[in-house]
């Protein structure tokens, strides 16, 4: 880090401050699908996207085109088939998201006539969509005047305002989005924007901030980067053990049960077990993975013999390999399956 020191407050010098970030932008401003056009169902299914999941991620992985070419417009995901939604999601996680962009295609199409509408009250009104998406739409999508706070917005503005308190807390919160509002350019909303997240993606990165590449480091009244943002203690890590069945009938079908719980409403996986049911079934594998606060060891077990019959509950059915692996299903779970049938 090269810290160069500051000359003043970004409030102050605004117009300044909105320039140099656009002038840096044009001349280091990386293309992504997102930024090469004005579709605002294009650009929204980026947002939601990108929510939760990092963009290396969401291009190098194919999420984003994956699930534009299985639904290329709203009206297409507006009645998209549960199983097809989930499928065209599976990966990327938190589920819910993408039934709540359909919800929001379906508002769309019956209140708007299947186009995105282009006002504030209007966005913010439609189920799924809050304060930053309907931000990021307006300026992105249409070139209105906009505020929007992201992580790396909020981590470089809490820096160049040295902002000494948590920023995700209700006062914090309030107070990135009000300088937010003060430092959004109104004539150039898209470039803006587009220019700050990318300073923080490149540059004013969560550790080892570089400094002295910044282009507005002359705004910034921080002397320690390095130790912000500040925010509010994790929640403490808890660790999970689950026990899952691998039970395939004479037919070499498997077992799978389909989730009906809120958070991965039906998605299938292998069916869970408490320890003490499965204390004389060997482990054939086990694995490590995270959800939210989660650490989850996984540990996967095989009956001693073949079974002909098995005592099936709720949610659960046999499959055949090709129809286990066209279902969508957590990554966790996917990950293990195709282990699984490939060495079995």
């Amino acid at each position: 880090m090269n810290k160069v020191p500051c000359a003043k407050d970004a409030r102050q010098g605004a117009a300044a401050f909105r320039r140099a970030l656009r002038n840096w932008f044009s001349a280091n401003g990386k293309s992504y699908p997102w930024r090469e056009t004005r579709d605002p169902y294009a650009i929204w299914v980026s947002e939601v996207m990108l929510q939760q999941t990092q963009i290396a991620t969401v291009l190098g992985k194919g999420y984003y085109t994956r699930f534009l070419e299985k639904f290329p417009n709203i009206s297409c995901l507006a009645t998209a088939e549960d199983d097809e939604l989930l499928k065209a999601w599976e990966g990327l996680g938190y589920y819910r998201r993408a039934r709540l962009m359909r919800e929001t295609a379906r508002e769309v199409m019956t209140r708007h006539a299947g186009i995105f509408p282009n006002k504030y009250e209007d966005l913010i009104a439609l189920p799924g969509i809050g304060r930053y998406t309907a931000g990021a739409l307006l300026a992105f999508a249409f070139g209105k005047p906009a505020a929007l706070v992201d992580g790396n917005i909020a981590r470089v503005l809490s820096r160049v305002m040295d902002f000494q308190q948590p920023i995700d807390d209700a006062s914090g919160t309030k107070k990135i989005w009000e300088w937010a509002e003060i430092l959004s350019d109104r004539l150039h909303p898209r470039i803006y924007h587009s220019a700050l997240m990318e300073l923080g993606q490149l540059i004013c990165k969560p550790s080892q901030p570089n400094c002295g590449a910044c282009p507005v480091a002359k705004f910034c009244l921080t002397q320690d980067p390095q130790f912000l943002p500040k925010k509010r203690a994790r929640p403490v890590v808890t660790q999970v053990t689950e026990h899952a069945l691998w039970v395939r009938n004479l037919d070499g079908k498997l077992l799978l049960h389909q989730e009906s719980n809120r958070r991965r409403q039906g998605l299938w996986k292998l069916p869970i077990r408490e320890a003490d049911e499965l204390s004389d079934w060997p482990i054939l594998t086990e694995c490590h993975y995270a959800i939210t606060r989660y650490r989850v060891h996984l540990m996967v077990h095989e009956p001693l013999r073949q079974m002909s019959d098995f005592d099936l509950r709720s949610g659960e059915s046999f499959h055949s390999a090709d129809e286990a692996l066209a279902l969508a299903m957590p990554s966790p779970f996917r990950r293990v399956i195709e282990k699984l049938l490939s060495s079995c």
